[in-house]
């Protein structure tokens, strides 16, 4: 069933305007259908909807949405979709904000896109401890009376929340990642969606409001809004629902930053990005790629002039070492290499092999892992290394300044089983 013109035209009217949108209505079932209405019969219009709107996923990889559902629906036989909100980035907290503050939003995405695909299966992913997040996503279901849905809880690992690796552990394995590629082979077989919950959220909303509503907001490249957890040295941490193209300075000022030195943009699978560059930057493919960086999974963190960056270096390559799934050699020695020669320069460490062992192990470990962690690593690394050149020609001559704040958390993953 499709809808006419008229009965558009009448939902376009009473579409919210300006921001926010993903969290303008409330966490119950009463609150939500007041704010967003029922969910209109578009199923069949979905794909081409998406399309027309230029919804990008929210994950952190920023795939074209409605591609990934043809991939699902030109497939043969029984289908699956997965929401996953896992969020295993350190810094993010908006999949985790969104599944409190608007968890029917997320299944009304879960429903659209199932039905979109013709899956028969529908699973929404959660990581281990987020005791609010499971609460919520629970008590939603229970207003629907919809027993179908599973709520897979993941161990707390960054790399079980990759799509592979996610599948990998519905299907009963460790939540490694595999060469599988969901689309074709995923859970039990059966060719799967997977797709972040802010994705799902974008998709019941450009349902309800039509793919000219959803670009009325952001750029022409990168139309819509999202989600952004803002960190490290500010004031006002938190999440903020942003047009995309916003300004990055509009963003920082938001949260009552510190002045900058430099700018963390897309989580520890980004990149650092010197003051200079991101005063200039906004929020949209094409101004964050002419500096290889991205939205991604939503993240700013700040480091001010009086934080230690080698310190916070050193951290989240170790913490990259602990996340690996120990499958691949680039990953499993490389990652602990690289995590011991970023050790050894914030310990001040005047050999100046280190810095050339750091740059010809990124070379080395780059695409070489079974899934992206390695290059995580890399982009994290390399662009640490180029934007705190100076620190780093200090702690080596032994005259840090600065103080070790800990603004970037390393939390300890899941031993595997």
């Amino acid at each position: 069933m499709t809808m006419t013109l008229a009965q558009r035209e009448r939902r376009a009217a009473t579409a919210p305007t300006g921001l926010p949108r993903l969290l303008a209505g409330r966490p119950d079932l009463a609150g939500h259908l007041a704010a967003f209405g029922p969910l209109p019969p578009v199923a069949a219009e979905m794909q081409a909807m998406t399309a027309r709107a230029g919804l990008t996923g929210r994950g952190g990889a920023g795939f074209p949405t409605h591609r990934k559902l043809e991939a699902v629906a030109g497939r043969r036989g029984p289908r699956v979709v997965v929401a996953n909100g896992t969020e295993g980035e350190p810094l993010s907290a908006k999949d985790k904000t969104l599944l409190i503050q608007a968890p029917h939003l997320v299944l009304d995405g879960l429903d659209l896109a199932a039905q979109a695909v013709g899956a028969s299966r529908r699973v929404i992913c959660i990581e281990r401890g987020n005791q609010a997040v499971y609460a919520a996503v629970c008590v939603a279901l229970a207003e629907r009376r919809d027993e179908s849905v599973e709520v897979v809880v993941t161990p707390r690992r960054y790399v079980t929340g990759q799509e592979a690796a996610l599948v990998d552990f519905i299907d009963g394995g460790p939540g490694r990642p595999t060469r599988e590629r969901p689309f074709e082979r995923g859970v039990g077989g059966r060719p799967t969606l997977v797709d972040n919950v802010e994705t799902l959220a974008h998709l019941a909303l450009i349902a309800r409001f039509g793919p000219e509503w959803f670009r009325q907001v952001g750029s022409p490249g990168s139309p819509g809004s999202a989600l952004i957890t803002v960190g490290g040295r500010v004031d006002r941490p938190g999440v903020f629902e942003v047009a995309m193209g916003t300004p990055l300075s509009s963003v920082l000022q938001l949260a009552q930053a510190a002045p900058p030195r430099a700018v963390l943009l897309g989580g520890y699978f980004g990149r650092w990005i010197p003051a200079r560059s991101a005063r200039q930057l906004t929020l949209d493919a094409a101004s964050l790629s002419a500096h290889g960086a991205a939205v991604g999974c939503g993240v700013v963190a700040v480091i001010d002039d009086d934080s230690c960056a080698v310190a916070e270096l050193a951290r989240v390559a170790a913490w990259y070492a602990h996340s690996s799934a120990g499958q691949c050699g680039a990953c499993t020695w490389g990652l602990r290499d690289l995590a011991a020669a970023t050790s050894a320069l914030e310990a001040g460490s005047p050999d100046p092999r280190v810095t050339s062992d750091i740059q010809r192990w990124t070379a080395m470990v780059k695409g070489r892992g079974g899934c992206r962690l390695p290059d995580g690593a890399v982009a994290f690394l390399e662009s640490g290394m180029e934007a705190f050149a100076d620190e780093i020609a200090e702690h080596q001559a032994g005259r840090c300044r600065r103080r070790d704040h800990r603004l970037l958390p390393t939390p300890t993953p899941e031993a595997w089983g």
